[in-house]
């Protein structure tokens, strides 16, 4: 594997100015996201939270510090990723498939270390990117982690592309950050973990992470559609 570049940035914000961030998102589609919402929610409802999730994770990238901002898109991006991102369309295959080539392609385009999270920590702060970063870029480090309560990860971070990085990882399971970080040791990676957040997958997750940033577009979007969902005309 190619040697590291030595960097040691002296905090957060000058780490993650060394830094790209890529967010791997889908199209808010009704029908094809957030359907573990439902019920309570309608289709309509669940992808509105799910629109809210990606527009507020990607308001945070934009407002971090970093070296660039990338989307893998599935979908059509046209309305739903703001200036300022470079928009890859996601490879065919599994989730860890996609996760490979997302961190590929846009290495191909700014070879930096590289922060991959998801839209599904609407809770997502500037600060916890500079954490990552920091981390990322700490002496001796080539991955990290940050774990999700359901056993998952809500964030990946690697110095660079790495070859098998996501084989035989079972994804969207409560053993997948486990299972991760055995695969990073199993290819000799020296690999770190900082803290976790929630995903939002069921509605308990949703009201978790509404109640962390109430004045988000998340909250809201969830606060109007829980309404609408308890109007008598829809009982």
């Amino acid at each position: 594997m190619t040697p590291l570049r030595p960097i040691a940035p002296a905090n957060g914000a000058a780490a993650l100015r060394e830094v790209q961030i890529v967010v791997i998102a889908k199209e808010p589609l009704s029908g094809t996201v957030k359907t573990r919402l439902c019920p309570p929610l309608t289709s309509a409802e669940a992808a509105a939270v799910a629109a809210s999730s990606l527009a507020d994770t990607l308001d945070v990238v934009v407002r971090s510090d970093c070296r660039a901002r990338v989307v893998a898109f599935e979908g059509f991006p046209d309305g739903w990723i703001p200036s300022g991102f470079i928009v890859v369309p996601q490879r065919q295959g599994g989730f860890g498939e996609r996760l490979d080539g997302a961190i590929v392609d846009a290495w191909e385009r700014t070879d930096r270390p590289v922060l991959l999270i998801g839209m599904d920590t609407p809770q997502v702060r500037v600060a916890d990117l500079e954490c990552a970063a920091a981390a990322l870029l700490s002496p001796g480090v080539d991955t990290i982690l940050g774990p999700a309560d359901d056993g998952g990860y809500w964030l990946i971070g690697t110095r660079q592309p790495v070859p098998g990085m996501f084989a035989e990882v079972p994804m969207s399971t409560d053993r997948t950050a486990f299972c991760q970080r055995q695969r990073l040791d199993s290819l000799g990676l020296s690999s770190t973990q900082i803290h976790g957040l929630r995903d939002v997958d069921t509605i308990d997750d949703a009201y978790a992470v509404a109640d962390l940033v109430p004045r988000s577009t998340f909250a809201a979007t969830l606060r109007a559609c829980v309404n609408a969902a308890m109007e008598p005309s829809r009982v």
